[in-house]
């Protein structure tokens, strides 16, 4: 099974705290690859916030939570299932809903996966289950120093995916290419001021700055 690296750190110039214009337009010219009706240039924070709603995205937590946060998760990703791990005690209390964009840009096994959740029959409980039961093993393996993907546990990859699946997935690697998130887990959310934030990989400060209050 290969190893993934952890990834390299990341100076604050490297990310931008905020979408800039810039990025807010080729995003919508991504989009504009499968037209969508409403969507026109320059874009702004409600047009990006538009594309993450219809992007294939899976529910995590609560519909009535305060904030809500865009989460590009590969299912072969021990960072996501880290990310999925240390979320939960604002997820479990209410305060946030993640938004699970399913990507599969990890491994050759990962469009499969993340295939099979979006196509679940109830893709929420799917992802959880298979996230809670990873979490033990990619701790020990984060602590190691051993990086992995994660095990097939609890999620069959499908072997052939639909064409539809295909589109999905690739319309979701699309919008997280064109806002220049390049490793999963990447995050995007509205701040407390309505700003719009993204960043690639979670440390403890960004943890704290997506998610809000405890």
């Amino acid at each position: 099974m290969p190893r993934i690296p952890a990834p390299a750190p990341v100076t604050a110039p490297a990310l931008p705290r905020r979408l800039t214009r810039r990025g807010l337009q080729a995003l919508v010219a991504c989009a504009a690859a499968t037209p969508r009706p409403g969507l026109a240039a320059p874009a702004t924070a409600a047009q990006v916030l538009t594309l993450l709603q219809n992007s294939s995205w899976i529910a995590d937590g609560s519909i009535g939570a305060h904030r809500v946060v865009y989460v590009f998760t590969d299912p072969n990703c021990p960072y996501c299932n880290k990310f999925w791990a240390e979320a939960r005690p604002w997820v479990q209390a209410g305060k946030v809903q993640l938004r699970h964009v399913i990507v599969g840009i990890l491994t050759p096994e990962s469009p499969g996966k993340a295939a099979a959740l979006l196509s679940a029959p109830n893709p929420a409980v799917a992802l959880a289950a298979y996230e809670g039961g990873q979490v033990e093993a990619t701790a020990q393996a984060l602590a190691s120093g051993h990086p992995h993907p994660l095990s097939n546990q609890g999620l069959q990859p499908l072997s052939a995916i639909p064409a539809d699946l295909t589109a999905r997935l690739q319309a979701n690697a699309a919008l997280m290419q064109a806002l220049g998130l390049q490793a999963t887990p990447a995050v995007v959310w509205r701040d407390e001021t309505g700003e719009l934030q993204a960043r690639t990989g979670v440390t403890p400060r960004t943890l704290n700055e997506a998610m809000g209050p405890r």
